[in-house]
């Protein structure tokens, strides 16, 4: 037996029935003409409905990040050694980053953050690096990450005959187990850039502990990696003699951060950047990174790609070698060779804009930063700033109050020293010693138009990258030399400048001695707060400025081509081209249409 009808249900199905009757007479009883313009009304009234609830629900969602897509990226060079302890080319960082994540993690802004860290802790004296473990990191195997795959990769990349490219940087530490999840760094003194080294990505001890030390270099496990990154490298394509053409990378669902929106990166070796630029132009790849100015500048007519720029934690400029010419044993000799160097014609006319004029040793970015920290270096900053234009006039007036004098015929400056049968003429020559890279060599011209229109005889000598590492910066057989230094995004000069790295193989190319310098230098390395550090590196400029043992040009951006579809990307300042990465997780292609209230904040 059915159940009967309650009163409520029963009235309103009597009252429906009725207004559809209703209705329906009312409409038989029109016209065809009253017909046609009932339903016409109709259809104008439900699209305007439909279109007005679309307004108000775009007024109210927005686009965000939805996973799917996938993006192709060419890279210049192939990848040898996917291994945080191995890496040495930036393909290889390339890949090591994607593949890899550290205990700690840089981000885009300069700042370092937790990634397979839980939370991280710096003693009071600078000394110990306690670091907790994340309780769910993993390995894209599924294997979890422990206080013994970190004290592994570090005992591998203490150990000298690995020769691993990170080996300098853990001298004199030592690691910790306190638990099955925490290590703790000791450090013999105080070095504010050892966070840096809590970035490198860690290893699982469960895959390389049965590998000898002499043969990791040689294991497949170099190719094939298991990290505990954003991604992991799901296969390899090879050429017919076994030489990778691409790199098939899956967004890694075990990755601590969460995994990436894009689910598959194709990574495409190429020989050079002609190559990899013409598979862009081409529709190959959709991005590229690490592009000459001149390579940027043909691109921006491609109407898929956005050229994307980012300062580079890197300085180039001209390396006084006072022992080997004499001449720049002059203070206004250097003075006047600085003054003479239009820095704003070499950034626009070399570098097409892409690149900032500088008078200091750090890269533009970094020293704002240090300038941010202490209102004391405030002015210094400014002055610097205006200080980064030439002046002929001013360059010759220095030499003439020196007593150089222009050779009426030559044009060129000579200085006579002695009397009578004694005098010696001093002709002012000098050769500028470059790589074979098409920037370099361009700016070398426009330094030698410079100096020559002040009156120096230049001998511009370009030898090919390697060449000039081997036979003149290493044995420092050069008068002047124009090349470029990774500084780095901290303030650690001490590699550049301090006198104990004078020589080969130390980084001070400029072989500049200061006692004043080197105490600061080392004080420099030793504070643990920003406020010191900034008020000692305006003291060291100051006193570098004065001794003038270099001439500071300018600092490079990092150009990177990518499709106009890529959402997400966040680039800071670039220290190597794998930095690139730093937030590929947050990358995006598709989108999907929320409500606002559904958006987390």
């Amino acid at each position: 037996m059915e159940p009967k009808p309650s009163l409520w249900s029963a009235l309103f199905k009597e009252r429906k029935a009725k207004g559809i009757s209703k209705l329906d007479a009312l409409v038989k009883s029109f016209s065809i003409t009253e017909k046609v313009l009932f339903v016409v009304c109709a259809v104008i009234f439900a699209a305007g409905a439909l279109s007005l609830l679309g307004k108000v629900s775009d007024a109210f969602s927005v686009d965000v990040p939805a996973r799917g897509g996938s993006l192709v990226e060419g890279i210049v060079g192939t990848p040898r050694f996917v291994n945080p302890l191995l890496a040495v080319s930036d393909a290889d960082r390339d890949l090591t980053e994607l593949v890899y994540s550290g205990l700690l993690k840089d981000m885009p802004d300069g700042s370092v953050a937790p990634d397979l860290a839980e939370s991280y802790n710096v003693s009071q004296n600078g000394l110990d690096y306690s670091v907790t473990i994340r309780s769910d990191a993993r390995f894209s195997d599924g294997e979890p990450v422990t206080a013994d795959d970190v004290l592994y990769t570090i005992q591998e990349a203490q150990d000298p005959t690995l020769k691993s490219p990170r080996f300098v940087n853990w001298q004199g530490v030592t690691v910790e187990k306190t638990g099955t999840n925490s290590v703790v760094f000791h450090l013999k003194q105080p070095y504010a850039p050892f966070i840096e080294n809590l970035t490198m990505g860690i290893m699982p001890a469960h895959i390389w502990k049965t590998v000898t030390v002499d043969q990791i270099p040689f294991s497949t496990r170099n190719a094939d990696p298991i990290g505990s990154g954003p991604y992991e490298i799901a296969s390899v394509i090879r050429s017919s003699d076994g030489i990778p053409t691409e790199f098939i990378l899956k967004a890694n669902p075990s990755y601590a951060l969460g995994a990436p929106y894009i689910p598959t990166l194709y990574i495409k070796p190429f020989n050079d950047e002609q190559g990899m630029l013409a598979a862009l132009e081409n529709g190959t790849i959709e991005s590229a990174s690490n592009l000459s100015p001149e390579s940027a500048k043909a691109l921006a007519s491609n109407q898929g790609v956005d050229i994307l720029s980012a300062p580079l934690t890197r300085i180039f400029g001209v390396f006084f070698n006072q022992n080997q010419n004499e001449i720049l044993a002059h203070a206004e000799v250097r003075k006047a060779l600085d003054m003479a160097i239009d820095k704003q014609a070499i950034v626009r006319d070399v570098l097409d804009g892409y690149g900032t004029a500088i008078d200091g040793p750090l890269p533009p970015t970094v020293a704002e930063k240090l300038s941010a920290e202490s209102a004391a270096n405030d002015a210094t900053a400014s002055s610097s700033a205006l200080e980064a234009s030439s002046s002929l006039a001013e360059a010759e007036a220095m030499l003439a109050k020196a007593g150089w004098k222009k050779d009426p015929v030559t044009g060129t400056y000579e200085l006579v020293s002695g009397r009578g049968k004694n005098a010696a003429t001093t002709t002012l020559s000098i050769s500028l010693a470059t790589a074979d890279v098409p920037e370099l060599v361009l700016a070398a011209k426009e330094i030698e138009s410079d100096w020559t229109a002040l009156g120096v005889q230049v001998d511009v000598k370009v030898f090919e990258p390697s060449d000039l590492n081997q036979s003149v910066i290493r044995p420092r057989k050069y008068d002047a030399l124009l090349f470029g230094l990774v500084t780095g995004k901290s303030a650690d000069l001490y590699p550049f400048w301090d006198s104990s790295q004078r020589n080969d193989p130390g980084l001070n190319i400029a072989m500049y001695t200061n006692s004043k310098a080197d105490a600061l230098l080392e004080a420099m390395r030793a504070a643990t707060s920003s406020d010191i550090i900034a008020s000692d590196y305006g003291k060291l400029q100051a006193i570098v400025a004065a001794d003038e043992p270099a001439i500071f040009l300018w600092s490079p951006d990092f150009l990177y081509a990518v499709p106009k579809d890529l959402h997400g990307v966040e680039l800071g300042e670039i220290t190597t081209t794998s930095d690139r990465f730093l937030n590929v997780k947050d990358w995006y292609i598709s989108t999907d249409r929320v409500w606002n209230i559904f958006v987390k904040n």
